[in-house]
């Protein structure tokens, strides 16, 4: 027996055999989680299963992810630009985690598959849209100008900043906010949308701060912003709405697989 075999059927073990598992939970796959993520998440709802999938190899977070309800893509190091067609720009680019980009496009891969809802935050927005065919800013201050600033200093204060939402969008209906303040922690961003998305927010230096389906109806769902919804204790319009529709949506893709 291969040794990914055996770790598949330890986990379905493990899962199944321990009650750990059951139809009635509503579980969500993290690619990288934290307390921070975590807590989002269980404010929306204090019974949802967080299941970390970081640290697993690809074949065994495939396997457990066939178990979850949603997908959640949290923040974390730079892309690594060869999958955007940007290998050249290699050096605006700052620390690359291939094992992690391989597994998070395994991921979204599969999740699109099977019509399961993905929600990215930050690099888990960028990665999604170059998963979807798009593309990415390598380095914003100096491609687009340090107008806005996305990034503090390290040990200094959140960067906040205006963003302004598209008010035709999933999104406005959603938080119903035109204009407001978001945290900001990053140094890359969406360049080239993905075909079937569109850029539903914006930062004044023109920046998309928000993604989604061009015509969500009928459609799995798909959305990602680029500031980092939970940790923004001082704008809950953009934050607490995008926790309970991601729930939402979970629990609608749980009930359609068990109906």
């Amino acid at each position: 027996m291969n040794k990914i075999l055996r770790n598949t059927i330890l986990i379905a073990v493990f899962l199944f055999g321990s009650g750990i598992y059951s139809d009635a939970q509503i579980r969500i796959a993290v690619s990288k989680t934290s307390g921070r993520y975590e807590k989002w998440l269980m404010n929306a709802d204090p019974y949802v299963v967080i299941v970390n999938m970081y640290g697993m190899t690809v074949d065994s977070a495939l396997f457990v992810l066939s178990t979850c309800h949603g997908l959640l893509l949290t923040g974390g190091d730079d892309l690594n630009p060869a999958y955007y067609g940007k290998l050249n720009e290699l050096s605006k680019c700052e620390d690359i985690s291939n094992y992690r980009d391989s597994l998070e496009f395994a991921l979204i891969n599969r999740a699109l598959l099977v019509r399961m809802p993905i929600f990215g935050i930050c690099r888990g927005e960028q990665i999604l849209n170059v998963a979807l065919g798009g593309t990415l800013i390598t380095d914003i201050p100096s491609q687009v100008g340090i107008k806005v600033t996305h990034r503090c200093p390290p040990d200094s204060e959140d960067c906040l900043h205006m963003v302004k939402v598209d008010t035709h969008s999933e999104l406005y209906r959603l938080t119903k906010v035109e204009k407001g303040i978001v945290n900001s922690f990053h140094h890359q961003a969406v360049d080239m949308i993905a075909p079937g998305m569109k850029i539903t927010a914006l930062s004044e230096n023109g920046v998309a701060e928000a993604i989604e389906r061009v015509m969500p109806a009928g459609k799995s769902f798909i959305m990602g912003v680029q500031w980092h919804p939970e940790a923004l204790a001082r704008n809950q319009g953009l934050s607490k709405p995008l926790a309970d529709n991601f729930i939402h949506q979970v629990k609608e893709f749980s009930k359609s697989g068990r109906d």
